[in-house]
């Protein structure tokens, strides 16, 4: 069996991952081939919702649906 086949069968998209920053960290580092992604700042939205802005450029939220969205 191929490592690329096993991988395959471990992938999770972003909506899958629990609604803490911790379970995005780990996600988003994963995904970066292990180089850590971390929090710079957050911010809130017009309507109150808090926006994570993190290392690799990219704006995370919760969203309506209560899973991770890119802002």
């Amino acid at each position: 069996m191929s490592s690329a086949f096993v991988k395959e069968s471990e992938e999770q998209w972003l909506h899958d991952i629990p609604p803490t920053l911790n379970a995005l960290i780990v996600y988003l580092t994963r995904e970066n081939n292990g180089v850590r992604v971390y929090e710079k700042s957050s911010d809130r939205d017009k309507d109150g919702v808090v926006l994570h802005n993190m290392s690799n450029g990219l704006s995370y939220k919760i969203d309506k649906n209560n899973t991770w969205a890119i802002v």
